[in-house]
């Protein structure tokens, strides 16, 4: 604290002075001794940077900050299933890494052999032709899966690469990770017996295109429909999606995905998500009003299996096609495994002469955006998310099998505050 006077260790003479008023006094001076060395330290750095510019870019990534982001863990495992921990793409760069290593030691082991030995492979070229076109089919349906994101979806710009999306997850989910074309979304939302969200459950159907809001009776004389008969009449009426809005004192509490397929296919999966943080689109400050275009769909940082799943999950609620004129984005941010769900509408503009270039992650200005400025107006509604549960069929009760329950939060993966799901 300060600086130390006489040479002395530890602690300054001011907390050592048995008298108060001294002690203050001498307080302030050390405080004023440190304010002054650091004013002193900090010119002497300026002068050194104007005359080296290396040394500040040097400084700058010195001092980054070790977030919990950047301690963040992954599971050493070449495992890539649903629930483990585990980068999808990192994983996807190893994995052809090693089979680039053995390609290179398979041609070199090749090289050396005698030309009998060649002559001898040839005995077998019906055998080689079989192999190869297995090759060839496996590598037309990578070559689909690939092209599929992007001829689906251009309006989705994502730091989640589905083109990576493991074998589990088409196995496990074929209808979500089809590789024909999905429909336009026809989404039906609705709550829970006896609702009183009404105004709020309207507003987070607004956040879907294409979808219908219908308010679900409880009277003495109305028939009680369960979540999976309203399932039921929804996939006969042509909709893709239920939106189930669960409520705790008169607010959002939970939402339930449930993605209906087509009439050949059963019902599933089920994504269960926690609502908190729910703020309507009228309290934000500045907030403008929606409209009826088609918005873009931002969805980022989801790197590992489940977090593809539940990215693709949202894709599938929103047009492929977005309508570029009503500058409508609704955003998908996932950081530390809760994902921030915002709509805004934007504008470019010139940049003032005050306002600094737009720059990416690495702080490092974007090339070809200078001199320009989006300015956002948010819309609402603003909410957090969580996922708590993925379920095969239509619901927990609706599910049945050993595998019925694909994945489920647990308080122990909070152990570690370092370790995310998604």
């Amino acid at each position: 604290m300060g600086s130390q006077r006489n040479g002395s260790s530890g602690m300054s003479l001011s907390m050592k002075t048995s008298n108060k008023l001294r002690r203050k006094q001498m307080y302030i001076e050390d405080k004023k001794e440190a304010g002054k060395s650091r004013h002193e330290e900090r010119h002497r750095r300026r002068k050194e940077e104007a005359k080296n510019p290396g040394l500040r870019e040097q400084r700058l990534e010195a001092n980054q900050p070790k977030s919990i982001d950047k301690k963040r863990i992954w599971d050493d495992v070449e495992d890539d299933s649903l629930g483990t921990m585990v980068d999808v793409a990192q994983l996807k760069r190893r994995r052809l890494e090693a089979a680039e290593v053995a390609a290179a030691r398979e041609a070199d082991g090749l090289g050396e052999e005698d030309v009998s030995d060649a002559d001898s492979m040839l005995d077998s070229e019906e055998e080689g032709d079989s192999e190869d076109e297995d090759s060839e089919k496996a590598e037309k349906t990578r070559s689909r899966r690939a092209e599929r994101t992007s001829s689906i979806a251009p309006s989705t710009t994502s730091t989640a690469n589905l083109d990576l999306t493991p074998d589990c997850l088409t196995e496990d989910f074929k209808q979500l990770f089809a590789d024909e074309l999905p429909p336009m979304p026809k989404i039906l939302v609705t709550t829970s017996l006896n609702a009183a969200i009404h105004n709020e459950a309207q507003e987070i159907a607004a956040l879907f295109p294409n979808s219908t809001y219908i308010r679900r009776s409880a009277h003495f004389h109305a028939h009680k429909y369960s979540v999976r008969e309203i399932a039921k009449f929804a996939k006969n009426r042509g909709y893709t999606a239920l939106v189930v809005i669960m409520e705790d004192e008169k607010r959002p509490y939970t939402m339930s995905i449930i993605h209906l397929n087509s009439e050949e296919a059963p019902a599933g999966p089920t994504m269960t998500y926690s609502i908190r943080g729910y703020q309507p689109g009228k309290t934000l400050l500045g907030h403008g009003n929606a409209t009826n275009h088609y918005p873009e769909l931002l969805l980022n940082n989801f790197k590992t299996s489940l977090g593809l799943l539940a990215a693709k999950s949202m894709q599938t609620l929103f047009p492929a096609q977005p309508e570029i004129t009503g500058r409508q984005v609704v955003t998908l941010h996932n950081q530390r495994d809760y994902i921030f769900v915002r709509r805004h509408r934007y504008v470019f503009r010139e940049a003032r002469a005050t306002e600094k270039n737009v720059v990416t992650a690495d702080g490092k200005e974007m090339a070809g955006m200078q001199g320009i400025r989006a300015g956002l107006q948010e819309i609402g509604p603003r909410m957090t998310l969580k996922l708590r549960r993925v379920d095969k069929g239509v619901g927990r009760a609706g599910s049945e099998g050993d595998d019925a329950l694909k994945w489920e939060w647990k308080a122990k993966m909070e152990k570690k505050r370092t370790r995310f799901n998604l």
